[in-house]
């Protein structure tokens, strides 16, 4: 412990020089993280109905999509979209790519969130909304959907943080969010400690603020 130099630790001018520079990358993180979550929402709902469904041709191509999307590293994924289908003819920028490899990847995921949120509401709900003459389309938008929303909104949260952090791996195939402008200002002043301090913290900042909203979700829903 003699030997660390703690006073490289944190060079506070140049955080302070740096942070400008970094948090322009902010909008690439927010669109990777808050867009894949938006998408994987959607699509996450519908491999979740997929999955639950009594026709085989949905729900065994739903089974096998979620299997492969959570056995698979995100960073595999992204590669894979970036570097690997331009062998083949298709080519997305990286942001396009970060975005679709996010949606995919996070949708997996929220489909079993959703899938076990509908199963936790009764069965007597489902029975209730028949016998009042709903069709299914109806019955689960306007009674099982809400209340499966209360139960699936800490998880998803959780999903949402998550996609926040891992939205670093972006820079990988060359996004230019937080975390590549920080890696581009530590390599040219040659202090990778100060800025990964730097924006770890700004990375926390944001979840800090996802923490907050969803906590103000859980209690509205609480009185709903």
């Amino acid at each position: 412990m003699s030997g660390i130099e703690w006073n490289h630790i944190f060079d506070l001018p140049l955080a302070i020089e740096s942070f400008p520079y970094i948090l322009q990358g902010i909008g690439y993180t927010i669109l990777i993280s808050f867009g894949g979550m938006a998408i994987g929402l959607v699509l996450g709902l519908a491999l979740a109905l997929s999955r639950t469904s009594k026709l085989f041709l949905f729900r065994w191509p739903a089974r096998i999509f979620i299997s492969y999307m959570r056995g698979t590293p995100m960073l595999v994924f992204l590669f894979l979209l970036y570097f690997g289908l331009p062998n083949i003819g298709i080519q997305f920028s990286a942001v396009t790519a970060a975005l679709i490899g996010f949606s995919l990847h996070s949708s997996a995921y929220m489909a079993e969130i959703i899938r076990s949120s509908l199963n936790s509401v009764d069965k007597g709900q489902w029975e209730a909304a028949t016998a009042l003459g709903l069709s299914y389309g109806q019955s689960l938008l306007s009674v099982i959907l809400p209340q499966a929303t209360r139960i699936a909104i800490p998880p998803l949260s959780n999903v949402l943080l998550d996609l926040i952090k891992a939205s670093s791996l972006a820079a990988m195939i060359t996004v230019p969010d937080l975390f590549q402008r920080a890696k581009i200002v530590g390599g040219r002043e040659f202090d990778y400690m100060t800025v990964y301090i730097l924006v770890g913290l700004i990375y926390w900042g944001i979840c800090l603020l996802v923490e907050i909203w969803q906590n103000h979700l859980e209690k509205r829903s609480t009185y709903v």
